[in-house]
Parts: structure tokens; C-alpha cells; sequence
């Protein structure tokens, strides 16, 4: 029966970790694709020149 559980529990984990890490894929993405475009469609700084579109 303890090895049954056993083995039922690591699929769990198995699992969730890759529903997490699937997850942690798409919200990478989606970031990276933001951080692309903010170069893309950055605000005019001084002079004209472009400024960056983040603050720090």
C-alpha cells in the first residue's frame, strides 16, 4: 500500500510541476514580448532622442 502512495504522490508532484513550469513558460513569454515592444513604442526623450520606457 506505502509504495502505491507512494507513487501516487510523485505523479502528483510530477504533475503539478509541470502545470506550474507551463505556466512559468507562458508568463515568460508574454514578458518577453512586452519587454520587446517597450522597445518598439519607447517615448521621445531629450532632444528628440529616444529615452527608454522604463524607470530604472
Amino acid at each position: 500500500m506505502v509504495p502505491l502512495l507512494l507513487v501516487l504522490l510523485l505523479a502528483l508532484i510530477l504533475f503539478g510541476a509541470g502545470f506550474a513550469l507551463e505556466a512559468l513558460w507562458w508568463i515568460a513569454v508574454i514578458v518577453l514580448m512586452v519587454w520587446l515592444l517597450g522597445f518598439v513604442v519607447r517615448p521621445a526623450g531629450h532632444g528628440g532622442r529616444k529615452g527608454r520606457w522604463y524607470r530604472w
